[in-house]
């Protein structure tokens, strides 16, 4: 929709086929000069002269193939707190502005993973197969309180985690860049380079509920492979909400299988949806979610606020929000 203003600057949405609630707001925005909707098909056409990009289609990789006809492009925001899908050499090496939505999915994101644990405890979805089954079978189940963690990314949905974690009962441990103590969240954060004398691979001996929250960088892809799940107890489990390729699935597999660890609640996958040959839908020690932990209702009327508000602050000539450092691969603080 174009404004009074021809100067102001164009938005384009790229979509997965389902446009943002309330389009409206940002189609009548007073601060833009048009706004274009395009599919990963359409990208490349919609792009040139455009300032501002919103990726609403989640997990696209289609600015990539279309990156040569983004000339004007100034500032793209994602509509996710995971960015890695964006972080290719081009936009990453350019003067281009990243921010993404962090604030949105931390609180949820936290109760997905507290009812994680607290499934694996009393074991609800043991009992629900029982029930499918008219199965009466009595047996003891675990505590939650005094329980440990370890919850790996001490970023915003780490430390919320942490935080909710805690108020459950469990004592809580980080995993990070930087190894510190006195932590306001973790008490104690370890390195998470697994080559670190005292770092993850020694805290993870001592956790009984392992938290991947950390985003998909070079040094956290493939992070929980065969060696460090050996690491673990055998009686712990592994709780994956933050990215698929942090976690190698066929050394997951091969773990539960064998008694290496005792189970996981995963929420996101190598390749996704879930292809159906995958083993980890038939075993039982594993609990599969279709990547929803972060996803409650109201969740995209939000994102549209958030980006909003960026919006507002870049047109004032304001510090957005959430700006991504790209060396990293998510927001610094």
């Amino acid at each position: 929709m174009t404004t009074a203003d021809p100067s102001a600057p164009a938005l384009v949405v790229l979509h997965g086929g389902e446009l943002p609630p309330g389009r409206e707001r940002i189609d009548r925005h007073p601060g833009l000069s048009e706004v274009r909707y395009a599919t990963a098909e359409q990208l490349t056409e919609a792009l040139p002269g455009a300032r501002i990009l919103l990726v609403w289609d989640l997990f696209t990789e289609a600015l990539t193939a279309a990156w040569d006809t983004a000339g004007s492009l100034e500032w793209v925001h994602a509509a996710t707190t995971g960015v890695d899908n964006l972080m290719f050499p081009g936009l990453v090496e350019s003067d281009v502005a990243v921010t993404n939505s962090r604030g949105v999915f931390e609180g949820p994101i936290a109760e997905t993973v507290l009812g994680l644990v607290l499934s694996f405890a009393k074991d609800l979805h043991g009992s629900r197969d029982l029930q499918r089954s008219h199965t009466w079978k009595w047996r003891e189940s675990e505590r939650v309180q005094g329980r440990t963690a370890l919850v790996v990314g001490t970023g915003p949905i780490g430390r919320a985690i942490a935080r909710m974690l805690t108020a459950a009962g469990l004592e809580v441990t980080g995993a990070g860049r930087t190894p510190r103590t006195g932590d306001p969240d973790f008490g104690t954060v370890v390195s998470a380079d697994p080559g670190e004398p005292g770092g993850i691979g020694d805290a993870l001996g001592d956790a009984d509920y392992a938290v991947v929250a950390a985003p998909l960088t070079d040094a956290t892809r493939g992070l929980f492979d065969a060696r460090l799940l050996a690491r673990m107890k055998p009686t712990a489990r592994l709780i994956n909400v933050a990215r698929g390729p942090i976690v190698v699935e066929e050394d997951l597999v091969r773990a539960l299988r064998d008694g290496t660890i005792a189970g996981a609640g995963l929420d996101v996958f190598e390749a996704e949806p879930l292809p159906d040959s995958s083993p980890l839908w038939d075993l039982p020690q594993a609990v599969v979610l279709p990547h929803m932990s972060g996803d409650v209702v109201g969740w995209k009327d939000e994102l549209v606020r958030v980006f909003l508000d960026n919006l507002d602050r870049r047109l004032r000539g304001e510090e957005p929000r959430n700006l991504v450092d790209k060396a990293r691969g998510y927001p610094r603080g």
